[in-house]
């Protein structure tokens, strides 16, 4: 049994625990220890306790006298944890069809999509910080940080049916090469920082087999470096033996923002033999509308200052006399949106509000950007700083259309289920 003393100290104390591990979560992106006592409280996986309940003795030392901080003490102060977040808004399903693991996960637009149809996720990684907060405070797990280290990729579970992976864009977007052109940088494969996050994905594919992966990344993918980016990440699924379809689809028909992506689905052929029957989805017709997604009464704080609003009118006129399109974005509130960027935060150009002849325009709200990429209300947008709130919505993903994906992806394993 344990002591009265422990107790107490767990009933009275046991909560700073809680406050230091999210105070370590803050401070990745490599905190793999707090990433790995989360994922022991959501997922259960006996690979995990072990090591979290090392991680969690280690984190009650100089809260409980040395000798008392027992396996036992520890597992207690897990169950504390646990409590602590029990109010989270986005839980695992209680009768999971499938597993998954979500890599390059930003704020979880795969996770509530792919844990719609049922899905349980085991695992996650998000180099960023700020985006570890967004997810901790929707998902109640801290994902793990850099997946290119073997730090990182030892603690990925042996088996799972899907890898979702929104692998980053910039070494293959329209603005992102454009920019590296400018400065003399590589781009694409050849980009040895980034380009290379792709073949990370691909030997995680080649040791796990999952029995299938979803990847998304940007239109101008297919087209990079006249295809020849593309055929290297196709020919290496292939080469994995997987099938491989893809398809640019646009989320304008889900939400009022035009946003085309690519997204790339494939399947174990010795599981499936090339013989599975997939398609993507047909999208509804495109009737969202801007004015649907807006905020009654949005603060001040979003109104364009005079000197904003001058300088973006005299920039896009400067670039209109040069015959150029650079300038901001004045929406039709009954029509759809330019692309939202991650730069978004920086002034909100290419998306702006307008507030009649007498008012400044506005930017999105934060709220009201989520809504942009189709994500509920409850879930949470403010466990991090609006700026970096801004960037999260920006390089998220349109969450219905990759719901909708989703569903004709599980439609497959369903029948291998089945059958």
């Amino acid at each position: 049994m344990i002591a009265e003393k422990n107790v107490e100290l767990l009933s009275t104390k046991i909560h700073l625990v809680s406050e230091r591990l999210w105070k370590v979560a803050l401070f990745g992106p490599d905190n793999y220890r707090s990433a790995l006592i989360s994922h022991y409280l959501r997922t259960r996986k006996k690979a995990f306790k072990k090591s979290a309940i090392q991680f969690t003795k280690e984190l009650l030392e100089g809260y409980i006298d040395e000798e008392e901080i027992t396996n036992y003490v520890a597992e207690e102060a897990l169950q504390y944890l646990l409590k602590f977040d029990e109010d989270i808004p986005f839980r695992k399903p209680a009768y999971p069809k499938f597993t998954f693991i979500d890599l390059f996960a930003g704020i979880g637009g795969f996770r509530i999509a792919m844990q719609a149809h049922q899905g349980e996720c085991i695992f996650s990684s998000e180099y960023d910080k700020y985006a570890q907060r967004t997810y901790y405070a929707n998902f109640g797990e801290i994902p793990f940080g850099d997946i290119t280290k073997d730090e990182t990729k030892k603690w990925i579970p042996a088996k799972f049916d899907v890898l979702c992976a929104g692998f980053p864009c910039q070494p293959f977007s329209i603005a992102g090469v454009s920019k590296k052109n400018s400065l003399g940088r590589k781009h694409g494969f050849e980009d040895e920082k980034q380009g290379n996050l792709f073949f990370h994905l691909a030997e995680i594919i080649e040791k796990h087999r999952p029995k299938a992966f979803f990847l998304e990344n940007v239109k101008n993918l297919v087209s990079h470096d006249k295809g020849k980016t593309f055929k290297v990440i196709k020919e290496t699924l292939l080469d994995l033996e997987y099938s491989f379809h893809f398809k640019v689809l646009n989320g304008k028909h889900f939400v009022p923002q035009n946003r085309e992506r690519t997204f790339m689905v494939g399947f174990d052929s010795k599981v499936f033999n090339y013989k599975e029957r997939f398609e993507f989805p047909e999208l509804p017709e495109a009737t969202k509308k801007v004015k649907d997604i807006l905020q009654p009464k949005p603060e001040t704080k979003y109104t364009l200052t005079d000197h904003l609003w001058k300088y973006l009118q005299d920039y896009s006129k400067k670039h209109k006399e040069k015959g150029n399109g650079f300038g901001y974005g004045l929406v039709d509130l009954n029509g759809t949106t330019r692309t939202m960027s991650a730069r978004y935060y920086k002034d909100g150009s290419e998306i702006l509000i307008p507030q009649g002849s007498k008012k400044n325009p506005r930017r999105l709200t934060i709220r009201e950007a989520a809504r942009l990429q189709g994500y509920p209300d409850h879930f949470i947008v403010d466990a991090v700083s609006m700026n970096q709130g801004y960037k999260q919505f920006g390089n998220s993903v349109v969450m219905p259309l990759i719901e909708a994906i989703g569903e004709k992806i599980v439609e497959v394993l369903e029948t291998k289920r089945k059958g």
